[in-house]
């Protein structure tokens, strides 16, 4: 029987063989979502300006809330580019992990009848999600070029807050699309669990909103201090905080290692399952 690698040099192996067949997938996966409908790829754009609209009336409008910034500004429009750049973070992470489940269910073939890298599908997802993603940046970059003129420098910086996301959205993505084969209730579990991560994950909220005694509950959310420093560079032009940067990459590094080992270490029984 097969015996697959759980090196993380070996599997950076296989992407790099792989990587037309990485990117002609994640073009395929970005083309069918819309394939059929009227507007295509615009749709790419229009949801995230719609969603970015009804969050904003809902928490600045009902809810009144306010951010509180640092040059004491209270207008709906800068509430609703914080808001956004934690929208931007959650969505591309939500968009890999509501999905993986289904990663391997939903391509036996690939299992079955021909030879094929499996261990490659979490990164077309996260391919795929993240050209989303990157298009809600280009519609945030736009609002804030419209309202405030330019963002600070600090956001060249943003591309480094990618890794240790990417790094988690894999591990988790090669756990759950195992475990998506064996256990098919994973997929609700984890429809259920996104929604409440997003309302613990301080997106709609400030975190020094939260009491102290509360607060490290959602440090243990890895979202936490993702969006928190997304923010920081974006809106606030403050720079990265190396020690936590480097202690979510490392963080992450271990968790995407346990999801590779996991997978590969079960993906011998997925074509019994199947």
């Amino acid at each position: 029987m097969q015996n697959f690698s759980f090196s993380p040099i070996a599997v950076l192996g296989s992407l790099w063989r792989n990587r037309e067949l990485v990117v002609a997938l994640t073009r395929r996966e970005v083309a069918g979502r819309y394939q059929g409908s009227f507007l295509g790829m615009l749709w790419s754009f229009f949801n995230p300006v719609f969603m970015l609209s009804v969050y904003t009336f809902v928490f600045s409008v009902v809810f009144k809330a306010r951010w509180g910034t640092t040059n004491g500004s209270e207008s709906r429009a800068e509430f609703a580019l914080v808001l956004f750049a934690g929208l931007l973070i959650f969505n591309l992470f939500a968009e890999c992990i509501t999905r993986a489940p289904n990663l391997i269910l939903g391509n036996p073939t690939y299992v079955k009848r021909v030879v094929f890298p499996l261990e490659i599908l979490p990164w077309i997802s996260f391919g795929a999600a993240l050209f989303h993603a990157l298009i809600s940046l280009m519609v945030w970059l736009f609002f804030s070029l419209a309202v405030f003129g330019l963002p600070p420098i600090t956001c060249l910086l943003f591309p480094l807050l990618l890794l240790p996301l990417a790094l988690l959205i894999l591990g988790i993505s090669w756990l759950l699309a195992s475990l998506g084969v064996f256990l098919r209730d994973v997929g609700q579990v984890i429809g259920i669990l996104t929604t409440a991560l997003m309302f613990l994950t301080p997106i709609f909220y400030p975190l020094t909103a939260i009491p102290e005694s509360y607060r490290t509950i959602l440090y243990l959310n890895p979202l936490t201090l993702i969006v928190e420093q997304t923010r920081n560079l974006l809106i606030f032009g403050k720079g990265i905080d190396w020690g936590q940067w480097s202690l979510m990459t490392l963080c992450a590094a271990v968790i995407a290692w346990l999801g590779l080992l996991w997978f590969q270490k079960t993906r011998k029984g997925f074509a019994d399952v199947l």
